[in-house]
């Protein structure tokens, strides 16, 4: 499982754990699995989307930046 945190400068929006994770990088769109490589980019305005229980959801979210690390995505926006 991958633990999704997207946060803010005033609160955590959303913690859950998920199966993937598709985020609006600022080169395009990319997929973070389980056992991702660690990295850090920036992100674009758009729609967060990951898998929970075999069901998709969407979240939008502002430009910001994205850690990826330990099975761990945390995206910070603005």
């Amino acid at each position: 499982m991958i633990r999704l945190r997207i946060i803010s400068p005033q609160k955590e929006i959303l913690s859950v754990d998920t199966e993937l994770v598709e985020i609006p990088g600022t080169l395009g769109r990319f997929e973070v699995l389980k056992g991702h490589a660690p990295l850090i980019s920036s992100t674009t305005a758009g729609v967060i989307r990951y898998v929970q229980a075999g069901q998709s959801h969407e979240i939008e979210c502002q430009a910001g930046f994205v850690e990826v690390r330990d099975n761990v995505v945390t995206v910070c926006i603005g």
